[in-house]
């Protein structure tokens, strides 16, 4: 077994302030000379760049839905093995979603703080705190910190309604220089956020004046390996766009393209690069609606990518890379932008959010996990190679495919089925 003190960050809902409060934990600990492994729960990509920014190593994803037990039990180890702190983000509210959070620390019995926003309760904040520990048997739950508090006193009045027994981590402040801005999609990405180390800085020295700055215990991991992977992928290079338009992309995806043995090359359509020489082209999720004007002027690359397509070579579109390839995008403002036109049709966006939750698609090539999350709507005549699933049974995203370019809202998961994965860049 290995051994490591571990966390698990929890909330009744989302907006609580989880991810300020777990990046300045990381922040804390990383300040103080300690190696800070941090996870997020769910398929979150933005959450992660913060902790990354925040620990200074790279942050990984754990869902046992989307990227199941196995994948979660041998990160754990390894973590363990590797760090002095164990920090996990839980997804939405406690006990959301099947399988939720509570259900994962539950089964690697890491100890739950309930990150309360205060700004608007006084009294019923125990009976919140109350009922997250005790609505399902067994969960290893350790107490609350309140957060947003007003005052003093406010804190007191909170801490003197917890049941008798419940730990009471602290209180942190309302302070707007230690918040983190957000948009559409969550967060900003950590590189968009210019103050970023000192908004973390700030937020971690609130937390260190509770006890929640303090080394919770440790918890032990039972031995697992990784996943031995075969080199399907070595000899290929697969370019990836990487910047402000392009950065939703998981850790864990870039590690099983090295470890099928791909060459990574980046590159950033948002600063002119030409595309890279390769043998396949990965186009992730990110905000290209945000950057229509650049992006829309990058006819060089647009060409480029269609003779790579034309010439038999893969593509993997995921969301906004989807967007990109059809004929235009229209942004929130009503601008409709020209793009790549690879693909019949437009993408519109949406005030309102247009599909969320975990799918997985039955491909030629084998079935991959993942998830969906986007603000637009696309209008194509082509007709889907196939159509995602959800866990219970409804029809999700469309998936086409033209040659070898493959295009979906889905953002694969790709050590979900890392042969699956090969197969779509080989």
């Amino acid at each position: 077994m290995q051994s490591c003190p571990a966390l698990f960050v929890a909330a009744p809902a989302s907006g609580q302030g989880k991810t300020t409060v777990t990046a300045a934990l990381a922040r804390l600990h990383a300040r103080q000379g300690r190696r800070v492994r941090v996870f997020k729960c769910g398929p979150d990509f933005l959450d992660p760049q913060i902790h990354a920014a925040a620990s200074g190593q790279p942050c990984y994803n754990l869902d046992l839905g989307m990227c199941g037990e196995a994948d979660a039990r041998w990160r754990l180890a390894a973590a363990a093995g590797d760090n002095d702190l164990i920090l996990v983000e839980g997804v939405m509210g406690l006990y959301d979603g099947t399988p939720s959070g509570a259900d994962l620390a539950r089964l690697f019995a890491i100890p739950v703080m309930a990150v309360i926003d205060a700004r608007a309760v006084a009294q019923t904040f125990g009976a919140i705190a109350h009922g997250l520990a005790t609505y399902q048997p067994g969960l290893p739950f350790s107490g609350v910190l309140a957060n947003h508090v007003g005052s003093p006193r406010h804190a007191e009045m909170l801490r003197a309604s917890l049941p008798a027994g419940q730990r009471w981590y602290g209180a942190v402040p309302r302070d707007a220089e230690a918040a983190l801005p957000e948009r559409h999609l969550g967060l900003l990405q950590a590189a968009e956020i210019s103050d970023l180390t000192a908004r973390l800085d700030r937020a971690a020295d609130h937390i260190a004046a509770t006890g929640a700055g303090e080394l919770p215990p440790a918890v032990a991991f039972a031995p697992a390996e990784a996943p031995a992977l075969p080199p399907r992928l070595a000899g290929r290079r697969i370019a990836i766009a990487r910047d402000a338009a392009y950065g939703f992309i998981y850790p864990a995806n870039l590690d099983t393209l090295r470890q099928l043995g791909a060459e990574l090359s980046f590159f950033s359509p948002l600063a002119g690069d030409p595309l890279p020489d390769c043998d396949a082209v990965w186009l992730p999720g990110g905000y290209p609606e945000l950057h229509a004007a650049a992006l829309g002027g990058r006819t060089d690359l647009w060409a480029a990518l269609a003779a790579h397509v034309d010439g038999g070579k893969p593509l993997l579109a995921e969301c906004g890379g989807m967007m990109s390839l059809f004929e235009t995008i229209t942004d929130k403002a009503g601008q409709t932008h020209a793009f790549a036109g690879l693909l019949p049709g437009a993408a519109v966006m949406q005030q309102r959010l247009a599909a969320l939750g975990m799918q997985a698609a039955d491909l030629p090539e084998g079935r991959l996990c993942g998830h969906t999350f986007h603000y637009s709507r696309s209008a194509t005549p082509l007709v889907p190679l196939l159509r995602a699933g959800t866990p219970d049974g409804r029809e999700g995203e469309a998936i086409y495919r033209r040659q070898r370019l493959t295009a979906s809202y889905v953002h694969f998961y790709f050590p979900s089925n890392p042969s699956a994965a090969a197969a779509l860049f080989a």
